[in-house]
């Protein structure tokens, strides 16, 4: 494939104007679970959510009685979360059915991803509603939850939009970093140089000055999908969430750093973080996205915090991290559709033909990948790994990376495991090790030394490509074929079994084996 594919799905883009339009729209589609009875901060909040989200499944999660938040005075009373857990609620940002197939869900994510929509700057907006400086700065005020019992503290920073910018463009960087409450005024926040605020982060601290943060809770879903993605450093966000909405983002100018934020968000809370190292303060454990505990608890950056503007009655936005079988959230769901929509066009960007479907599985969050293509010449399968291991966007993601013929659903993990068994050997080239490559600081695989990323930079991972296609070195048979034919029915006598399929009373187990 040379060309990107149009989605076989239209797309009608809605923007929902903020986070209260995107609940009402979630509301009127059965996709929110509203809670009204009391919820402790305390890790049962979070447990409810781990236990309750299932595996793509479960709803989306409005918290209305917080244990501590609940009474007349409160400022903010309520946490929602879980917004994209699901691929349904990911076709609703979209603004495609909400039974639209995954594979199409990519190939929208994909053309979503090659188009911009700058934002526009407005006066003023809701988050402005209040203002709060100097003595009036408390984290706490929000009802910020300790998501799991073996945190290290209550995280405001789960799925903030964590805005900086690069002081040679002014271009706008939005991610989704991790940040614990250390007292009312200062966040602790988990920062890479590898990161896309982390390449800001060295040029301030070549500059000898501090960088300038806003931590935006609460928008349209888009901010936290296109936060979590591998957008291109000269391309900001808000642009990409201009094109997932159909329309410009507004925005507004922070009080106390020069940043801009989406002006109707719930609560964004704006400082500074020093690039001087005795500032740091320890900072962690926390359940991260890999599905364990990080346990490092060491001295991290830290954001002093300047100012604090929010709606009224704010709603706080959140989420729990990581991904254990049986249970998965929103970034493992949304890293299954925009890493291998990135993956996709990085592959159709060097060049490499005949992609049919890129697809990594949600209980990794696209750590491991997998690449179906028509085959057509021999070291097909070792470009594909090599176009993705030499793009920036593998810094977490494409670990592992299989590749398969045309006749494998890469969302299968039958159909993968199968080709793994039969058309995989390992004495014959098919297995590729990529030795001490940038990789993931918090993968529990790798040595602790390895995973220091103040020192390095970055974790220090070993890729490896498995090759499970059909090896074109060896020779064809007297029929031409290089492998025996699979054991699937003869097309003709499938149809006809197919034909007769209620007739013979089997449509109530089940539709029959899908055609090759």
């Amino acid at each position: 494939m040379t060309e990107q594919e149009e989605p076989s799905v239209e797309r009608t883009p809605i923007a929902y104007g903020d986070l209260r339009g995107w609940i009402d729209a979630l509301r009127k589609e059965g996709e929110l679970a509203e809670i009204d009875a009391e919820v402790n901060w305390d890790v049962e909040l979070g447990n409810i959510i781990r236990m309750g989200q299932g595996t793509g499944h479960g709803p989306a999660f409005l918290f209305n009685n917080i244990t501590d938040y609940n009474g007349p005075n409160a400022v903010s009373s309520q946490v929602f979360t879980g917004g994209q857990g699901s691929y349904s609620r990911l076709a609703m940002m979209f603004g495609i059915p909400r039974d639209t197939p995954v594979k199409d869900l990519v190939q929208v994510c994909r053309t979503i991803f090659n188009n911009q929509v700058t934002p526009n700057t407005v006066k003023t907006g809701a988050v402005k509603e209040n203002i709060l400086k100097g003595d009036d700065i408390d984290l706490l005020k929000f009802p910020v939850p300790k998501w799991n019992r073996g945190d290290g503290g209550r995280y405001a920073l789960t799925y903030a939009g964590c805005v900086t910018k690069d002081p040679d463009t002014d271009v706008h960087n939005i991610g989704i970093y991790r940040g614990m409450v250390l007292d009312k005024d200062r966040l602790g926040v988990l920062l890479w140089r590898a990161q896309g605020w982390g390449t800001h982060y060295a040029k301030h601290m070549e500059r000898g000055d501090k960088m300038p943060v806003a931590f935006v809770i609460g928008w349209e879903p888009s901010m936290g999908f296109t936060g979590g993605a591998p957008i291109p450093r000269s391309v900001s966000e808000y642009d990409i969430m201009g094109s997932i909405r159909g329309k410009p983002v507004d925005l507004v100018d922070c009080e106390t750093v020069p940043l801009q934020v989406p002006a109707d968000a719930e609560i964004v809370i704006e400082g500074w973080i020093s690039t001087d190292p005795s500032t740091f303060e320890p900072e962690g454990p926390y359940a991260e996205f890999t599905g364990y505990y990080a346990p490092d608890h060491s001295p991290k950056h830290v954001a002093q915090i300047t100012c604090i503007t929010h709606r009224d009655k704010p709603i706080f936005r959140g989420c729990v991290e990581g991904a254990i079988p049986g249970s998965y959230g929103e970034n493992p769901i949304m890293s299954s559709i925009q890493r291998s929509a990135t993956a996709w066009n990085a592959l159709e960007s060097a060049g490499v033909p005949g992609v049919q479907d890129v697809f990594g599985m949600p209980i990794q969050a696209c750590v491991n990948t997998v690449v179906s293509i028509k085959q057509t010449y021999r070291g097909q399968a070792k470009q594909v790994a090599a176009a993705l291991w030499g793009n920036s966007a593998s810094h977490v993601r494409y670990k592992h990376v299989t590749v398969v013929d045309e006749d494998i659903d890469v969302h299968d993990y039958d159909a993968i495991d199968w080709a793994m068994a039969w058309r995989f050997n390992a004495g014959e080239g098919d297995l590729v090790v990529y030795p001490e490559n940038w990789g993931a600081g918090l993968d529990p695989s790798v040595r602790t030394r390895d995973s220091n990323v103040h020192l390095f930079g970055t974790g220090k991972w070993h890729r490896v490509l498995f090759d499970c296609t059909i090896n074109l070195d060896y020779e064809p048979g007297e029929d031409g074929r290089r492998y025996p034919p699979t054991i699937h029915p003869d097309e003709a006598d499938a149809e006809n079994i197919r034909n007769r399929w209620a007739q013979l009373g089997m449509d109530k187990w089940g539709d029959p084996l899908k055609p090759v």
